[in-house]
């Protein structure tokens, strides 16, 4: 939208990325720092019964466990390719795999505590990957908006290109008619 209103594409690509926040592009960065807080308080802990309670204590602290579930898709199909990916890294020895096995024992954890599979999403999976590869939480909220604001750039230019201005929902075709109060100027 804001492309539409004369701005260069760089206003347009700050307008976009200023409106990522919690909501919309957080949830990385949350999900990490669970991850990040159940590993570093497990330290070389293995013991299930120390990893479960480390994991309930942090679903207790989330209404809703950032990086799992999904409104829409029952299972996320983009987080599975993303993890095998991360066990092909593990096997290698390219990564030690620490934050996969965090998120594969929140997983398991979850549906214990949820009486329900409640599987990882995008978020948790990418969350996976920043952890292995040494990125801090707030990094996954940066990587994020970096991969982010090429589709908003893309979206810029297209808006751009198409030229006019997009004044809201109303079609132009229906004429408009306001009915609300009359306001008086004062002075």
């Amino acid at each position: 939208m804001a492309s539409t209103c004369g701005v260069g594409i760089n206003n347009a690509i700050a307008s976009g990325v200023n409106a990522l926040g919690d909501v919309h592009g957080g949830a990385g960065q949350q999900c990490l720092e669970v991850y990040h807080a159940v590993a570093s308080q497990a330290g070389d802990c293995t013991d299930e019964s120390v990893m479960t309670g480390l994991i309930a204590a942090q679903i207790a602290v989330h209404k809703h466990l950032p990086g799992f579930g999904h409104r829409f898709h029952p299972v996320d199909p983009r987080a599975k390719p993303l993890l095998e990916l991360v066990e092909e890294a593990v096997v290698a020895g390219e990564v030690q795999g620490r934050y996969l096995s965090v998120a594969r024992a929140v997983e398991k954890v979850l549906h214990q505590v949820k009486n329900k599979p409640i599987p990882m999403n995008i978020d948790g999976a990418t969350a996976v990957i920043f952890g292995e590869l040494g990125f801090a939480p707030v990094e996954a909220r940066g990587l994020f908006i970096l991969s982010r604001s090429v589709g908003i750039m893309s979206h810029a230019f297209e808006q751009m290109q198409q030229g006019g201005r997009i004044k809201g929902p109303m079609p132009t075709n229906i004429p408009y008619t306001y009915d609300g109060p009359v306001r008086r100027s004062v002075g």
